[in-house]
């Protein structure tokens, strides 16, 4: 059960929390993925919460943050926990100042660590502000020419070869019975394996596109129906960050 919530500030005495959005890959300039309003406003932040402070230090020396990092509250936020957690990491905004939300890559709080900061910020009362930025699910699917009109992201599916088998047949069966497009990631070590179930379990005429490393210079972004994949040079796969979207 849920800790009593505390008696809400007013707003016009709190600070926001903002919701910013990183580079998907490394050496990549802010100024290529965030607009100059997110850019002023990160810029002028001094307390962030985030998934791990090595990786988020990391990304403010890419925006040339302007404060010494060693004098910057940089907050890890927890994987679960109390909201009395929370509403520590949250009580900066309590007294008027602002505070950033950072994972590690892409949006936080989408297929990242975050959601449970934002639920509490609402909770209290605390105005919440997401900023515009790069996120891998949208990028791959308005890249696929899949349906972006509906449309589930599944996250990771079962690690256990028969279970995994078994969703992406769900999967594929939903996709045709729903015209939905599915989309799904899988750890970086097992992307190869992945394709290997996907190419041996679709039916012929299924589309699959494979997204990677996404607005990097290494990006590969490549719709096909499975039959055509069967006979194409296959993507290096292992080892990077990957999206998989399919519609039967």
């Amino acid at each position: 059960m849920n800790e009593a919530t505390p008696p809400a500030v007013p707003r016009a005495t709190q600070g926001t929390l903002y919701l910013l959005p990183v580079a998907l890959g490394e050496d990549t300039p802010w100024s290529a993925f965030l607009p100059t309003q997110a850019q002023a406003i990160a810029a002028g932040l001094n307390c962030f919460v985030v998934e791990s402070a090595r990786a988020a230090r990391a990304h403010l020396k890419q925006l040339d943050y302007p404060r010494p990092l060693r004098e910057t509250d940089i907050q890890e936020l927890p994987a679960d926990g109390p909201d009395a957690a929370l509403d520590t990491l949250l009580a900066p905004a309590l007294t008027g100042k602002d505070i950033g939300l950072m994972s590690d890559a892409g949006c936080p709080a989408v297929a990242d660590p975050g959601a449970r900061l934002v639920a509490r910020a609402h909770a209290l009362g605390i105005r919440v502000a997401p900023l515009v930025g790069p996120s891998s699910i949208l990028l791959g699917l308005m890249g696929s020419g899949l349906n972006g009109q509906s449309f589930t992201f599944h996250g990771y599916l079962p690690v256990s070869e028969g279970e995994r088998d078994m969703a992406l047949r769900s999967l594929e069966d939903e996709s045709r019975k729903l015209g939905r497009t599915q989309i799904f990631i899988e750890t970086p070590y097992r992307n190869e394996r992945m394709l290997d179930a996907l190419l041996k379990l679709l039916k012929p005429d299924t589309r699959l596109c494979i997204a990677c490393d996404l607005n990097t210079a290494n990006e590969t972004l490549l719709t096909l129906m499975v039959r055509d994949w069967r006979k194409a040079a296959r993507p290096a796969l292992a080892r990077r960050p990957a999206l998989f979207l399919l519609l039967a």
